[in-house]
């Protein structure tokens, strides 16, 4: 990784604000300092949010935290 993108915010999951709350909690139930991104339009306005797309709630993390919460998030949905 470049010097210079290890200062970026590093989005590991985007969906609706129920999901994203709980990966946030996951996230720092595992020591990773989390917060989420666009959520004041995923909770007025909920039915134009899709998962992943156009106005979804956004977790985003540090870089320096990239591999431990991708394992975090990807262990969620291998359960």
């Amino acid at each position: 990784m470049k010097p210079e993108s290890m200062s970026e915010p590093l989005v590991v999951f985007a969906g609706n604000i129920m999901e994203a709350g709980m990966i946030k909690s996951l996230l720092e139930d595992s020591d990773i300092k989390a917060y989420l991104k666009d959520e004041l339009m995923g909770t007025m306005n909920p039915w134009w949010v899709t998962p992943g797309g156009l106005g979804s709630v956004k977790v985003v993390v540090s870089p320096w935290d990239k591999e431990k919460a991708i394992e975090v998030v990807s262990n969620l949905w291998l359960q």
